[in-house]
């Protein structure tokens, strides 16, 4: 015998809802998301989108900066570097607001981690080759002494971000139970 549930909403924020035949009370609190009871991966997906659109709005903004950032890593040839400076901002911004927004994640995650493992190879390439290049990441305001290391243990960090998001994205993607599908439903109406 299937037990049914009682649907009825509760008539103030603290009521207990009484299932019907031999179930708990449930708390309509704990029926309600909270922005802070999200799981990890949508923690990830924010943070992340947050730093691209971070990362691409100072580049828009400084367009002529950010290509004498691309010029110093000294691996493009000249006649790309403004191309990759007008696009690569863009291509940043869009990506972070899907991650962001939450659409179309497998296309976004497999960009983000793409671009994120090259900013990553280019950073290690320039340390193997000797240079302590300023990133141009987030600022396009030039630093006598940059970090480099720092920016290989941040740039790190983000991929290993990317790389949980992809996990979760193609691997092991997150099933709702028969439950949670109808508390969303309920939620929505």
């Amino acid at each position: 015998m299937e037990a049914s549930v009682d649907h009825r909403r509760a008539d103030s924020p603290n009521e207990l809802i009484m299932p019907s035949d031999s179930q708990a009370p449930v708390d309509v609190d704990e029926r309600q998301c909270s922005t802070f009871k999200q799981p990890l991966i949508f923690w990830v997906r924010l943070v992340l989108g947050v730093v691209f659109i971070v990362a691409g709005l100072d580049k828009i903004l400084h367009p002529l900066a950010f290509a004498k950032s691309i010029d110093n890593y000294q691996i493009l040839p000249v006649t790309l570097l403004n191309l990759a400076a007008i696009i690569l901002p863009w291509i940043e911004l869009v990506l972070g607001s899907i991650l962001a927004a939450g659409v179309w994640l497998p296309g976004a995650v497999v960009l983000v981690n793409l671009l994120l493992a090259a900013f990553l190879a280019a950073l290690i390439f320039n340390v193997a080759r000797g240079l302590n290049v300023d990133c141009g990441c987030f600022t396009q305001s030039k630093t006598e002494n940059p970090a480099t290391s720092w920016y290989i243990v941040r740039d790190t960090f983000f991929l290993l971000m990317g790389g949980y998001l992809a996990y979760r994205t193609f691997i092991k993607r997150t099933h709702h139970t028969d439950e949670e599908r109808q508390l969303e439903k309920q939620n929505r109406s």
